[in-house]
């Protein structure tokens, strides 16, 4: 039997929010000096709970406002549940923002060593994977230029060629695959389904249903932060179809 990797067990995610509008700073500072802010509760995940084998593709699936990138940042520890507990086994990588942590007054090339210490990496392994990074993201010479000046399509280039440069346990995937033209969202398919040969566990979220039933292998429906199907792909993606259809 495979290893479970992952196991989710009663998560619930609750955010509180201002139960009036302010219009302003300096508004929201003075009421809330006066005490005259109120809050109300919002649980934007609420009891959700399944497990991961080592090798298995999870799609998450659900509509905009149903919790799935909240999903993917409790499970990458960006935020702390308000309930329950994420197990994991291994090493994770989330792509969740790409280029989010860049410096804009930074050239690319600074932002490789940057960005790739965030994400865990030695300054020797970057500098041996440099070449690597570089070459995979299709810079050329703009890697010297400051990412101020870059487009978001290259900032995502970048930011995925440097978060893929080592084989993760878990890697966790949020419409990354939508990032740059045609002829990079292809390669950058196959650099994921190379880890998914090697038995990388994924968590994926796409907007795109066919993206999902052709990289996954199990799927779940999350619906106002609860999980309101749980099963392979096919008869999941089949129950979203109908959920699309009304």
């Amino acid at each position: 039997m495979k290893d479970v990797v992952l196991k989710v067990d009663h998560v619930g995610m609750q955010f509180n929010l201002s139960a009036e509008k302010v219009d302003d700073l300096k508004e929201f500072i003075i009421k809330k000096l006066k005490r005259q802010i109120t809050y109300k509760e919002f649980w934007a995940l609420k009891d959700v709970s399944f497990e991961l084998k080592k090798g298995e593709r999870l799609g998450i699936l659900g509509f905009n406002g149903a919790g799935k990138s909240t999903l993917l940042k409790v499970i990458a520890g960006v935020l702390k549940a308000t309930e329950g507990s994420v197990t994991t086994k291994g090493k994770v990588v989330p792509l969740l923002e790409l280029g989010a942590g860049f410096d804009k007054q930074y050239t690319g090339k600074e932002n490789i060593f940057l960005y790739g210490a965030m994400l865990g990496y030695t300054k020797e392994f970057i500098t041996r994977k440099y070449e690597e990074i570089l070459e995979f993201s299709e810079l050329g010479d703009f890697i010297n230029v400051p990412v101020k000046n870059y487009s978001s399509g290259m900032k995502a280039r970048l930011g995925f060629s440097i978060a893929t440069i080592v084989e993760p346990e878990i890697l966790i995937l949020d419409e990354v695959l939508s990032v740059g033209d045609a002829k990079f969202r292809k390669k950058s398919e196959k650099r994921i389904k190379d880890m998914f040969d090697k038995g990388v566990t994924v968590l994926f979220v796409s907007h795109s249903l066919e993206q999902v039933k052709r990289l996954c292998d199990r799927a779940i429906i999350l619906e106002h932060g609860h999980i309101i199907a749980n099963g392979t792909v096919e008869e999941v993606s089949a129950i979203y179809e109908e959920k699309l259809n009304k």
